[in-house]
């Protein structure tokens, strides 16, 4: 049966021995009537040979229709299920926070429209190339907050980082408070593989967690943290105050990121610092990072079932039913 229809299962697949039943009493039957017909004798049948009426037609189908409704219901009982899909999947098994910096100089227009807008769909893109891994979102500027904790519902994590935007918190660059944040995230996690991408666009100069001591926490913990540092070099068009109708007031200013602190976070838990000074810089450092960050697991099949037996019950009671129809209307026959 598998062989016919390769996507076909059946939960009971014993009933279908019953279809066998069916051939056998179709002849049982023939038998049975071929002992009870009766004959009379006529003196030709040139008048009658070539007569053919529908109802002399649709006869045959009574002793099929009976078949068919039989048979269709014996299939139903064993209950078929159509395999909709089977993948084979060697899943990644690494929990991964991501850490994003949300200080006014991300809306610098170094980067096209501006450093937040291409961190944001970077960052979404890396997600969708992990998805069977656990992903989180912690934000900050001159305070931090998880946005999001570990997940496998990669919508969630992407519909989190479509709404980020500057201004949200105090402004500031609080870099250890964000990654200890993080840290406190991944620190429980039973995967094989702890990681924190950090990325930021300037100096530690808030929160009352230093980089280093959040640093020191997570290789504690085993976390692997990258470091990524966003702008151009040189100067760039940035927010340099702000209005009190909360609007940003742009003027060039000096691009400062600590990447000394940066390269000393990522050397101490085993990581590694990047430098993004283009769009194109920085998708090929989440890039690289997906790559570096493979860790297999057991191979797992999944599989989705649609049950099918309602369908073939529908035919059965269609046979069924055309068959009561023919009997009593065009093969009605007196008693």
């Amino acid at each position: 049966m598998n062989s016919l229809f390769p996507n076909i299962e059946f939960v009971h697949p014993y009933f279908l021995v019953l279809l066998l039943l069916i051939p056998i009493i179709g002849l049982w039957q023939r038998w049975k009537n071929k002992k009870t017909e009766s004959f009379f004798t006529l003196p030709s049948l040139e008048s009658i040979q070539d007569i053919k009426t529908i109802r002399s037609r649709l006869v045959p189908l009574i002793p099929l229709l009976r078949a068919l409704a039989c048979a269709a219901f014996i299939i139903a009982l064993a209950r078929p299920q159509l395999a909709l899909k089977e993948e084979e999947v060697k899943a990644e098994g690494v929990d991964i926070m991501m850490i994003m910096d949300l200080s006014s100089s991300m809306l610098a227009q170094d980067f096209k429209p501006d450093r937040l807008q291409v961190s944001k769909k970077v960052a979404k893109d890396f997600v969708d190339k992990r998805p069977y891994d656990r992903l989180g979102l912690v934000v900050f500027a001159g305070e931090s907050f998880t946005q999001c904790p570990l997940t496998t519902d990669h919508r969630v994590v992407k519909d989190f980082l479509d709404n980020l935007q500057c201004g949200l918190l105090d402004d500031g660059t609080a870099i250890g408070m964000g990654l200890a944040s993080a840290v406190n995230r991944l620190k429980d996690s039973e995967s094989k593989s702890k990681v924190a991408i950090l990325l930021t666009d300037g100096v530690n100069n808030a929160g009352y967690i230093t980089p280093n001591t959040a640093a020191e926490i997570a290789q504690k913990f085993n976390i692997k943290v990258y470091t990524i540092g966003v702008g151009s070099m040189g100067k760039a068009l940035s927010p340099i105050s702000r209005r009190s109708d909360g609007k940003y007031v742009f003027g060039m200013a000096r691009v400062e990121i600590d990447e000394e602190l940066l390269k000393n976070i990522s050397n101490m838990t085993g990581g590694r610092y990047y430098r993004a000074t283009t769009a194109e810089s920085l998708e090929a450092i989440y890039a690289e990072i997906d790559q570096l960050e493979k860790t297999e697991i057991d191979v797992t099949v999944f599989k989705k079932y649609s049950e099918e037996f309602r369908k073939v019950l529908v035919w059965g009671f269609g046979f069924l039913l055309l068959e009561i129809l023919l009997r009593l209307t065009v093969l009605r026959t007196l008693p």
